[in-house]
């Protein structure tokens, strides 16, 4: 206790604290106790809701350290603090901030932003000599380490902040910034000989905060260390916009675009707003539908996406910070990192499948401590409705996700070293003892370190007659890169992000639009339309890699779909949500409403109690239908519909189609099934699961699928020169020759193990499969035979329905169910 009364009287705490209340501003309790402990050496975790201060929380007493040090507060004094940040976006609004916090109070220090649109001009200015503080991103770093004077840039560094570090925890960008760190505290306590680096991370979403620190500081952790939360119940304010009547059998997408006239009142009366929708293809739905409801927005109504052309979201996030935009639909684009002034609403259309998204899209409302946050739940159909209130009890009772890090990600790590083999290049045996300090690789074998050194030195078995896949040579021990050619060409492509083959829309005459992948414009004809960035346009060519393009007045136009635009529902959502749907809170107003159309699930076949599966065979005009409702969402589903088919087909000869939402999924088959509620269960048995799944789903192809990003990620494959990137089709024909190739004459190659990892974890999450199924053997299994369609079995029909028939077809057949359906309930 003496010794932090000491650190407050020191003159750098005393200047900070001054300055902040000179702002008018109130010292939380946790940004005093992360003071303390920054000033005190220690490292931590600052968990705070967002707008609460936890940037302040940790860089102000990182300033008061430099403040209580005269000796090294001289300009010029080299690299202190590295702010590393998952987007670019922040890394600007972050660097202004704290610019201006050092002009505030007096201090003469520069800040410096590195990532991909720093200018060649800045970079170089940088190498000369480092600002004190660097804001960067975890490519931008890694690129840093392929420098030779990389040691000297660090050589004064004080301390390291991750930011936002769950949107980082779950991916190899995780991975990424747990090597560097491991790589940095390497260079000052072995090299210089220093004290380690005191690390700190902030969030504000995580379920399990001792975890997350961990896959950071990797092990040993550190000797000082401490976990900081915000004791701050940020108030949220939801509210549900309902449709005038339920639908007793609900259609998927359609209510949402029906409910339009209910938010334009809103953002009538609203400074400004933000609408979030889950994909940019219904992002620019939803624009033109606004703007065909109330011309008026014209001007006022903006899009933001992430495949908008930059300089176009740069525009939009000024005009609404400046307040000279009323509305802007968004997707996860402005989920977090865009400081601009905090909006008065924000509208959530349809599930954010996740609750920590909907708090950070929340949290952009009211986005200042005491303030309360305003979102509004649209639903897209009736059962959404379960899910808002699924949300509403989450929040209640402070569930959380928390993403599962990355480890054994081989090619990061190969990725990793050859970045390390064109700097300084490293000695192997030091730098297997950095690796296996990180959580990542802390179960690292000395087999898979021999292996990895092998690969990048001749190639592995099947690559070693090939020159370009001989990337480093050794000489006692000590590796380095091979050539120069190599050395560019890995520069040129570091990171983890692989993203599918993207090409740049431009008008004829005028600018830049955006981007479009290339498998939706390759199945367009010249003269086609489609609407971009909130654009109709006309396609004209395709040319160099650029989509050329002019304006068009075609009332029709197709909407861009982009791969991945599906966002699975989280694990904590989906219990959450079918305790609302087998054992409802009847005082939730969602519910409620809902009555009619769970009533009449009751009627036409049954409501599933917490301790029972609903299965439902249906038999009609299409054939033989076995729903079955595990409420565990989407990507679960697809792999217990592929093992059940594949299971039943070993004792029944049966060729199934097979459709998914989040609440179930159908198989469909033009043959009679015999089953009951014995057989299911013993079809939904988690024994012999791997093998079982392994067989009835393409496991080659999926694993083959991985494999293209894990091949781009390791340098397997040139991905081409900036400007002249390979084509999407080109790169998976490279990549799945290589998969081949390797599968037959390199069997034992760890990245073929990687790939069928990452397939079966990723695209199946095998965790929550097998969880579910460990569950349904202890439920009653409820075999009904409806006569009918029933409310919860509609929704996947039509989007089985989806795959078949294009939009006006498809509304059409639906009008024609509904119409059966009525007649027949009546």
């Amino acid at each position: 206790m003496e010794a932090e009364q000491a650190l407050r009287h020191t003159p750098g705490f005393q200047k900070i604290e001054r300055w902040m209340l000179d702002k008018g501003w109130q010292i939380a309790d946790f940004q005093y106790q992360a003071w303390i402990h920054v000033l005190k050496g220690y490292s931590g975790l600052v968990q705070a809701p967002t707008g609460c201060g936890k940037t302040f929380a940790v860089f102000l007493p990182a300033v008061a350290q430099w403040i209580n040090h005269p000796s090294s507060t001289s300009a010029s004094s080299g690299l202190r603090l590295l702010w590393i940040t998952p987007l670019r976006a922040l890394a600007n609004d972050l660097a202004h901030t704290m610019q201006q916090t050092l002009h505030e109070l007096g201090l003469p220090w520069k800040v410096g932003v590195r990532n991909g649109d720093t200018s060649p001009a800045m970079r170089q200015q940088q190498q000369k000599q480092m600002p004190e503080v660097l804001v960067i991103t975890p490519e931008s770093l890694h690129l840093l380490l392929t420098h030779t004077r990389h040691p000297d840039y660090f050589r004064s560094l004080n301390m390291i902040v991750v930011d936002e570090w769950h949107e980082l925890l779950g991916s190899k960008r995780g991975v990424l910034v747990s090597l560097a760190c491991a790589y940095l505290q390497y260079l000052q306590t072995t090299k210089q000989g220093k004290p380690s680096i005191p690390i700190w991370a902030l969030s504000a979403t995580l379920a399990n905060p001792e975890d997350a620190m961990e896959a950071l500081w990797g092990y040993p952790p550190p000797a000082k260390k401490i976990f900081i939360r915000a004791q701050i119940q940020k108030a949220i304010r939801i509210e549900t916009l309902y449709p005038d009547d339920i639908e007793t059998y609900p259609w998927a997408g359609h209510l949402g675009l029906k409910l339009i006239d209910k938010i334009i009142p809103l953002i009538r009366r609203s400074q400004s707003i933000l609408i979030f929708i889950n994909t940019r293809g219904m992002a620019e739905r939803w624009y033109q539908a606004l703007l065909d409801a109330a011309p008026e927005l014209a001007g006022a109504l903006a899009l933001h996406h992430g495949s908008m052309d930059q300089g176009l979201r740069h525009w939009v996030e000024e005009a609404l910070h400046e307040g000279r935009l009323k509305a802007v639909i968004c997707t996860s684009s402005l989920d977090l990192g865009v400081d601009f002034r905090p909006v008065d609403t924000v509208i959530q259309v349809g599930s954010p499948k996740s609750i920590a998204r909907f708090l950070q899209r929340a949290g952009r409302s009211g986005h200042q401590p005491g303030a309360v946050s305003t979102i509004w739940f649209l639903p897209t159909h009736a059962l959404e409705l379960a899910e808002v209130a699924a949300l509403k009890s989450a929040i209640n009772q402070q569930q959380m996700e928390q993403p599962r890090p990355v480890v054994m990600a081989f090619d990061v790590l190969i990725q990793f070293l050859t970045t390390l083999s064109i700097g300084t290049g490293f000695q192997a045996e030091e730098m297997l003892q950095v690796v296996r300090h990180t959580y990542a690789f802390h179960q690292l074998s000395d087999e898979e370190w021999n292996w990895i050194l092998g690969f990048l030195t001749h190639g592995g078995e099947a690559l070693q007659h090939y020159d370009e896949f001989q990337k480093l040579v050794s000489k006692n021990g000590h590796y380095h890169i091979a050539h120069r050619k190599l050395a560019m060409r890995h520069r040129l492509h570091i990171g983890t992000i692989v993203s599918d083959a993207m090409l740049k829309v431009k008008m004829l005459h005028g600018d830049y639009i955006g981007l479009i992948e290339e498998y939706f414009i390759s199945r367009l004809n010249p003269g086609d339309h489609f609407v971009l960035a909130g654009k109709t346009l006309e396609l004209v060519r395709i040319k160099d890699l650029t989509v050329w393009v002019r304006k068009s007045n075609a009332a029709q136009a197709w909407i861009p779909s982009w791969l991945g635009g599906r966002i699975p529902l989280s694990g904590p959502l989906a219990a959450e949500l079918r305790q609302q749907l087998t054992a409802p809170d009847t005082s939730a107003e969602e519910i409620r409403f809902l009555r009619p159309l769970l009533s009449l699930q009751q009627e036409v076949s049954h409501l599933p109690g917490p301790d029972e599966l609903l299965v439902e065979y249906i038999i009609t005009r299409d054939g033989h239908h076995l729903f079955v409702y595990p409420f565990e969402g989407r990507q679960v589903h697809e792999a217990i519909a592929s093992l059940l088919a594949y299971r039943i087909a070993r004792q029944q000869p049966r060729t199934f189609s097979m459709a998914m939402n989040d609440y179930g999924f159908e198989l469909l088959t033009d043959q009679p099934l015999h089953i009951n509620a014995s057989s299911l269960k013993q079809w939904l048995h988690p024994a012999s699961l791997q093998d079982d799944l392994l067989h009835s789903i393409n496991a080659t192809e999926m694993a083959k699928r991985k494999f293209r990003d894990i091949a781009c990620i390791a340098g397997l494959v040139f991905q081409g020169y900036p400007g002249a990137p390979k084509l999407q089709r080109h790169l998976q024909s490279s990549t799945g020759l290589l998969f081949d190739v390797l599968r037959d004459y390199d069997p034992a190659n760890l990245l073929l193990k990687q790939a069928l990892d990452e397939a079966l974890l990723e695209q199946i999450d095998l965790l929550r499969l097998q969880n579910a199924l460990h569950r349904i053997q202890h439920q009653h299994i409820i075999l009904k035979k409806p006569a009918q369609l029933t409310p919860f079995s509609f929704p996947i029909k039509v989007d089985s329905l989806r795959e078949s028939l294009s939009s006006e077809k498809l509304e059409d057949r639906i009008r024609r169910m509904l119409r059966q359906l009525h007649g027949n309930n009546s």
